[in-house]
């Protein structure tokens, strides 16, 4: 336990989580209305600290928090915490703290924080904020959802390509409206186009004398402000960037890309996708009761409906389930397997569809490894369950029988986890949110009729 006056060495338990003792420190200091202890041991934190400091405190505590810190709260922590919790805390503080709070934040970060509240909320808090600042923002937030537009930092160091390296430095020691930090300049026409490039470094190692266009560089990975985040995120990857001009569809530039926010981006997408594949949507942790099970029984009753459709199959075959009781035994084995193997082939099918690694180009391939793959583990696996259950129920015909549904079925189960996905991509629905319900349907559907089946004409032939 902490003593008064005194925090632990760290806010982080060995776990990785936030202590209990800094925990309790930081909730007795709130309920006291300590506001002295607060600035002192939750204002030097670094931002993503703080936001997981909010994010273990009570509701209640969390706004109490960033009122007892007043004007000393860094906002920018609210871009950490999850987005139910963001908007508790922004909805609970008066618009003009709101508006004076983002002056202080980069574009991109108001952004962030602006993008969840509702239209009308938004045009209070902007209209407090001064002209040059609410243009900048309500340009970003009219870029759709998800697109580079809306991830795009606004302040950035653009120059004329005639000007001389001197005159560039001394417009980036004299000058106050530039960004915290950059680590290149954009070169522009009159009109504002985009012309080229220049690293910080190389300005550094030029003589003053030297004009901007002799030493600018191409910029040939600009990014179009409509273009999807995660697309943007794989030319960073792909190129290595650390940060790239946004243009807008006449290529002027409006904006710069950071490498900070495209980690952010990939980041957000791969736990996306993760919580796509097993039909939860966009949950966080902080979500209501109420509100997680809304988000899950959708994708649980479309399941329900599915396990109908394949108990439908087993039901055509009452009479040899009732004639070879061992049918019944075994049954779950085969859908259980051909689904494990489905939904290996369908996660590495829809993450390779997201990074833009599979396409057109390399299908034929990839769709006959995934064959080659299921034919293989079929046989491995048939061999292996075949023999058991010829052991178990003392009867070549049960194992044999198995063993053909076996191969049969993790065939199937390859074939359609790369199928799947890659046809529900090209009609333009998310593989990650569909394709699961899709894959454990046919595994379970042809596993049960082709052990089934199998059974029924192997017996009906005695």
């Amino acid at each position: 336990m902490v003593a008064a006056g005194q925090v632990s060495t760290g806010i982080y338990n060995e776990e990785g989580a936030v202590s209990s003792s800094f925990l309790a420190h930081v909730a007795n200091a709130i309920a006291a209305g300590d506001t002295e202890t607060l600035l002192r041991d939750v204002g030097h934190l670094h931002q993503s600290e703080i936001g997981d400091l909010i994010e273990a405190l009570d509701p209640e505590q969390r706004r109490e928090l960033v009122n007892l810190m007043g004007e000393t709260f860094d906002f920018t922590a609210l871009t950490e915490v999850d987005d139910s919790i963001r908007r508790e805390i922004i909805e609970a503080l008066p618009n003009a703290q709101i508006a004076k709070a983002l002056q202080l934040l980069d574009s991109d970060d108001a952004v962030y924080i602006l993008e969840d509240l509702a239209p009308e909320v938004q045009d209070e808090i902007l209209a407090l904020l001064p002209f040059t600042e609410r243009v900048r923002l309500r340009r970003s937030l009219n870029y759709p959802e998800e697109t580079a537009g809306r991830r795009m930092q606004t302040e950035f160091v653009a120059v004329p390509p005639f000007w001389t390296v001197g005159q560039t430095i001394d417009y980036m020691r004299e000058s106050r409206d530039l960004p915290d930090s950059f680590s290149q300049i954009f070169v522009v026409d009159p009109t504002f186009r985009l012309v080229g490039a220049v690293d910080l470094d190389r300005i550094l190692r030029t003589q003053r004398a030297v004009k901007i266009e002799e030493i600018m560089r191409e910029s040939p990975h600009a990014i179009p402000a409509t273009m999807d985040q995660e697309e943007a995120a794989q030319i960073f990857e792909q190129y290595d960037l650390l940060s790239a001009a946004v243009v807008d569809e006449n290529h002027r530039l409006v904006g710069v890309l950071t490498i900070d926010d495209v980690v952010d981006v990939i980041t957000q997408e791969a736990e996306e996708d993760l919580m796509r594949l097993g039909g939860v949507g966009d949950e966080e942790l902080s979500d209501s009761v109420l509100a997680t099970s809304r988000s899950r029984v959708p994708w649980l009753m479309i399941n329900l409906v599915t396990a109908f459709f394949a108990a439908s199959i087993i039901s055509l075959f009452d009479d040899t389930i009732q004639a070879v009781v061992a049918l019944a035994v075994l049954m779950p084995i085969v859908a259980g397997m051909g689904g494990n193997a489905g939904s290996q082939t369908m996660t590495v099918t829809v993450r390779a569809l997201a990074t833009g690694n599979l396409g057109l180009h390399n299908a034929a391939r990839v769709i006959r490894r995934e064959i080659g793959v299921g034919l293989l583990n079929g046989l491995i696996f048939a061999t292996l369950i075949g023999t058991v259950a010829g052991l178990w129920f003392d009867s070549v015909t049960i194992g044999g029988i198995i063993a053909s549904a076996m191969v049969v079925n993790m065939f199937t189960a390859a074939l359609a986890g790369i199928l799947i996905p890659m046809l529900l991509d090209r009609l333009g629905i998310d593989p990650a949110v569909a394709s699961a319900v899709f894959l454990t349907t046919i595994t379970d559907v042809v596993g049960f009729f082709a052990f089934l089946g199998l059974a029924t004409w192997w017996y009906g032939l005695l």
